[in-house]
């Protein structure tokens, strides 16, 4: 029980350190990760959120 517990603090501790869709910090990060590795999510995020402000 401890150990299922450890696992699912330590997953959501990671997944808080991802920035929120649409902030700036977002938009850096992605703009700096190659084109060629975006998903379609993140391409239409980034282009609603980044470009089209």
């Amino acid at each position: 029980m401890k150990i299922i517990m450890a696992l699912l603090i330590t997953c959501w501790l990671l997944g808080a350190c991802s920035p929120e869709v649409g902030s700036k910090k977002w938009c850096k990060d992605l703009k700096e990760k190659p084109k060629g590795e975006w998903t379609a999510n993140e391409a239409n995020d980034y282009a609603t959120h980044c470009i089209f402000r």
